[in-house]
């Protein structure tokens, strides 16, 4: 765990995460370690287990799944609100549904992450949380408002990996996106005119970041291959 703010000399900021699926709750907490400037304050899979870990311990933001086994994320924070509770919260969630995301901006949900999403990704929205956290003092004027606000609310693009480009990459997805029934790498390369080997880097980048799935197609001879379609947004 982080024990101070990169350069700061500030305490780190504490998160709970709170995930019902244990396995994603110790990645959550993984990630979140692994950021400058925050520490993971504890991991619990319930909305009964983040009341307790609050009534014991001073939070700043939650890593709040909206779905849990004994109640809805954003009823929980409604509750926290009327009982005084300030902590921020980073909502993570597989819906999509619009509804629910004004709803949370509502009741203070500073930032909305999709599952699945990588280290980059969360570790973005955390450091752009903490630089809105920093601002302080009085503003001189609309623009200092305006630039922190952009900073909680206009995050980057996450860092690809080494070797990818934004530029190959918005290529490969147009195909993707341009292909109902789906691509395999091969087919992917030839549309592109890109290598194989390359094609498949970036299709599984898509997959890893949520924005695509993979599956295997059986033909009439030979080992099945991975067709890949689009399923991000």
């Amino acid at each position: 765990m982080n024990d101070s703010r990169t350069g700061s000399g500030e305490p780190p900021l504490r998160v709970l995460v709170v995930e019902d699926d244990p396995v994603a709750a110790d990645a959550h907490a993984l990630y979140v370690a692994r950021v400058p400037g925050f520490t993971v304050s504890g991991t619990v899979r319930s909305v009964t287990g983040a009341r307790r870990h609050l009534d014991r311990h001073a939070v700043d933001l939650l890593l709040l799944d909206l779905y849990l086994p004994d109640g809805h994320g954003l009823t929980f924070v409604r509750s926290l609100r009327a009982a005084g509770h300030a902590a921020d919260v980073i909502a993570v969630t597989s819906a999509r549904d619009l509804a629910v995301v004004r709803e949370g901006v509502s009741l203070g949900v500073v930032q909305y992450v999709l599952k699945p999403f990588t280290f980059a990704t969360l570790r973005d929205r955390l450091l752009r949380y903490a630089a809105f956290r920093a601002a302080a003092g009085e503003a001189s004027g609309q623009d200092e408002v305006d630039r922190a606000i952009a900073a909680l609310r206009s995050p980057q693009p996450a860092a690809l990996p080494k070797g990818l480009t934004a530029a190959t990459l918005r290529v490969v997805t147009d195909a993707l996106r341009a292909a109902p029934g789906g691509l395999s790498a091969a087919a992917a390369a030839d549309a592109i005119g890109i290598s194989r080997i390359t094609a498949r880097r970036y299709l599984e980048h898509l997959v890893e970041t949520g924005r695509a799935a993979r599956a295997p197609q059986y033909g009439q001879v030979g080992r099945p291959e991975l067709r890949y379609r689009w399923s991000g947004h």
